[in-house]
């Protein structure tokens, strides 16, 4: 099975060189490569819920990663952590989350 990232999922076209990056820019998810590896995806890709300043369509979602229920309930969320099953990895490493500025 193919593990996928949230821009695939999502079909947001914001990861580099995607449809919308140079319309709406890059999602810090995409461009976070502290995350690589984590749930087997590439950048934060696989572990989103804890980067600051990702995106759900075309605005901001979460401002503070990790605060919000939202990304609990989102189908990338959820996809990763049922394909990742007692693997699956809530966190970058000892509760840190990227924060961009």
């Amino acid at each position: 099975m193919q593990k996928l990232n949230c821009w695939e999922i999502k079909k947001c076209g914001r990861e580099p060189g995607g449809a919308n990056s140079s319309r709406l820019g890059i999602c810090s998810a995409a461009a976070d490569t502290a995350s690589n590896g984590i749930n087997g995806g590439k950048n934060g890709g696989r572990v989103c819920w804890t980067i600051a300043g990702t995106f759900c369509g075309s605005a901001v979602d979460c401002k503070f990663a990790g605060q919000q229920a939202s990304c609990m309930a989102c189908d990338v969320f959820r996809q990763t952590k049922a394909e990742e099953g007692p693997g699956f990895s809530m966190m970058k490493s000892a509760g840190a989350c990227t924060t961009q500025g």
